[in-house]
């Protein structure tokens, strides 16, 4: 797998800050219908899309004063404020149907109080990866459960961003990796898929409305998370010793 410097990604986050995708001249259109389908996930999908993001920026610094890469924190920095940016947009939908915001969810809280017990850029790392590659499900699925135009863009410019995050994070997993042993790769790999699998069912029974209103129902969406499981850790996360060699040889890191 190739990998990009923190340079790279801190160029490519601040340069897609500066496009925009959404014409909020557009008005939202939904049905009643739609809006009874949607409304639930996306109010808790808005508010998980809302953390500042002070943890992970803590354990971020940690990571990058003991790999000696300065750059990485500044990169973390701009993918946070690109989730947050996300939140934002979604808040601002959500204002424009006159919905009131989630201020509290229970899966978000729990998930806020277990993130802080994380000091970890490795959990970091798998646990972003695991709730990106169910996002690309979600945003997909509310993308096509209404014929609202400005919801549809919404939804696509987090697509084109959720991309490129899940790239982010699929290298810095691999460069993590590259500094285990086999044998630890090898018990890495099935923690991962048992993390991974367990965070998409948890995922599943909490937007499943959302989902199959998409037409996305729990055997398609199964098998896609599967197809990315075996994106996020197969043998290009977890490779062999001479591609390792040839990583932990380079300085671009």
């Amino acid at each position: 797998m190739k990998t990009h410097s923190s340079t790279y990604w801190t160029d490519y986050f601040t340069c897609n800050a500066q496009i925009d995708r959404i014409d909020w001249s557009m008005k939202p259109e939904l049905t009643r219908e739609e809006k009874a389908s949607i409304l639930k996930s996306l109010k808790a999908w808005q508010l998980a899309e809302t953390g500042e993001g002070e943890h992970l920026m803590h354990v971020s610094r940690i990571y990058g004063q003991k790999i000696d890469d300065p750059v990485y924190p500044k990169a973390a920095a701009l993918f946070i404020k690109e989730e947050q940016k996300h939140g934002a947009n979604l808040g601002r939908y959500i204002d424009l149907i006159a919905e009131k915001r989630l201020q509290k969810n229970w899966d978000d809280s729990l998930f806020r109080q277990i993130r802080y017990f994380n000091n970890s850029m490795e959990l970091w790392t798998i646990t972003v990866l695991i709730v990106e590659s169910a996002a690309q499900l979600f945003y997909q699925a509310l993308k096509d459960a209404t014929n609202c135009k400005l919801l549809k863009q919404i939804c696509t410019d987090i697509l084109i961003d959720e991309a490129a995050h899940i790239q982010f994070q699929k290298e810095r997993l691999y460069i993590i990796c590259s500094h285990k042993s086999a044998f630890s790769r090898w018990i890495a790999c099935k923690a991962y898929a048992c993390f991974f699998i367990g965070t998409s069912l948890v995922i599943w029974l909490a937007h499943r409305k959302l989902f199959k209103a998409g037409k996305l129902n729990f055997a398609l969406y199964f098998k896609k998370m599967k197809r990315k499981l075996s994106k996020v850790a197969g043998k290009k996360v977890f490779y062999e010793n001479e591609e390792r060699k040839s990583l932990l040889s380079s300085p671009s890191y």
